[in-house]
């Protein structure tokens, strides 16, 4: 493509991608980060500074901090096509992704194709250092380089801090000046209660003294900052009436140990949260290797009938998934009816553990490492 958007929250590691892009890619490149007033002023003239910038590659990094760029970009993008330079033009990186989104879809449609950076993953991990791999201190710490890969426990707490901070005080004042920072921050700490739950804006709103329409953009502005996922309910063919609100994750299980105020490992499992932990960080990483030929979901009905996560793939595939923080795994009746009524062709049960096993009635118990090896191979 002409056009690369690689997209994720700050320090996920986006900047450093592209600096190594830059040193293997066969053709020059001009870095620039909107951040830096000096490189911001370059831009002043767009028109003036891309001409000068013709067969090379433009990195531009925090590029919704100049959002009328788009629209110039597209003329200089169609010129280069002509003389046969069809892609690698502009590797744009951004940490914002809804009017990111929506301004370039405008501009750049069919000339640009959208990459999320997350941070690292438990098959990541794994894979690099298979030998000494600890899901405790993934799960512990979150996945973000900065946080994962401190010196002790101690500095990754002082990282998370300072990165939430951050982001209430500098970005989030940035995305909008409708949300004090002092309201986003009581919203993101009452999240990480909530967390693997369904949404009720109005008990929300109630706590934080605002309206159900306000609840609801400020967590717009937190999905778009990537710390919140919402999971939508699952759907389908049944007679059978459904719940119509989603469910709310922390993507990331460190950011959200650190809003709780859980220290260590032992203050974790010691936590009336550590199963909805448990739940969101699984879940996340599902997602993140999730085949994009595959659907995801949750189902609930009126009865409580319930699947943790639904997956619906090719040739009418559905795995019904239930996540349990346990190392002995115990299902309910409404987990059955819920099969039924989705149609789930596999179903699984992934616990605190690592061995396969039959837990009857075609369910298998297994753990989440060998599940993410199942979706990344057998999709």
């Amino acid at each position: 493509m002409p056009v690369v958007a690689l997209l994720g929250a700050r320090q996920v590691g986006k900047t450093t991608l592209a600096l190594e892009i830059a040193k293997i890619i066969q053709k020059p490149t001009v870095y620039l980060d909107l951040e830096l007033d000096s490189d911001l002023a370059k831009l002043h003239d767009p028109e003036n500074y891309l001409t000068h910038c013709n067969k090379k590659l433009l990195i531009i990094d925090e590029v919704q901090r100049k959002p009328d760029l788009f629209r110039v970009l597209r003329s200089f993008i169609d010129s280069r096509i002509r003389d046969g330079e069809r892609t690698g033009q502009f590797l744009i990186l951004g940490s914002a992704s809804g009017d990111l989104l929506r301004q370039s879809a405008e501009s750049l449609a069919g000339r640009i194709r959208y990459l999320e950076l997350n941070p690292f993953t438990i098959l990541e991990i794994h894979e690099s250092n298979a030998d000494g791999f600890d899901i405790r201190n993934l799960w512990l710490r979150g996945g973000f380089p900065g946080s994962y890969l401190a010196a002790s426990d101690d500095k990754s707490w002082k990282w998370r801090k300072d990165f939430i901070s951050t982001y209430i005080e500098r970005d989030i004042p940035f995305m909008t000046s409708r949300a004090p920072s002092t309201t986003i921050r009581r919203l993101w700490s009452m999240l990480a209660w909530e967390n693997a739950q369904q949404i009720n804006y109005s008990k929300l709103g109630s706590s934080l003294g605002v309206s159900y329409h306000t609840v609801r953009n400020h967590l717009d502005i937190l999905t778009s900052a990537f710390v919140v996922r919402e999971l939508q309910p699952w759907f389908g063919n049944t007679k059978k009436r459904l719940v119509k609100s989603p469910k709310v994750y922390l993507r990331d299980a460190g950011l959200t140990h650190r809003l709780l105020r859980i220290g260590d490992y032992d203050d974790l499992l010691g936590h009336p949260a550590v199963g909805a932990s448990w739940e969101a960080f699984v879940i996340e990483n599902i997602v993140r290797e999730l085949p994009d030929t595959w659907d995801y979901s949750f189902y609930r009905s009126s009865a409580q009938a319930e699947i943790d996560l639904v997956l619906e793939g090719p040739r009418g595939m559905v795995r019904a998934v239930e996540i349990k923080f346990s190392s002995a795994p115990k299902l309910t009746r409404g987990f059955y009816s819920a099969c039924e009524d989705v149609g789930a062709t596999e179903k699984f049960v992934i616990y605190f553990g690592s061995e396969r096993f039959s837990l009857g009635n075609d369910i298998e118990a297994i753990g989440v490492l060998d599940f993410l090896r199942l979706v990344t191979t057998h999709s």
